[in-house]
C-alpha cells in the first residue's frame, strides 16, 4: 500500500478481536502490515 498504517486501522482489528464476533479465533497471528508480508 506504500504507506504506514494509521492507529485507528490497528484499533479496528483490536476491537474486532475483543468482540464476541471473534470468539472462535485463537492461537493465530494476524499480520496487520498493509500486505507487506506478501512480498517476502
Amino acid at each position: 500500500m506504500q504507506r504506514f498504517g494509521r492507529p485507528e486501522e490497528v484499533g479496528h482489528l483490536v476491537a474486532f478481536l475483543l468482540s464476541d464476533d471473534a470468539s472462535f479465533i485463537n492461537a493465530t497471528t494476524i499480520p496487520i502490515d498493509g500486505g507487506q508480508s506478501e512480498k517476502y
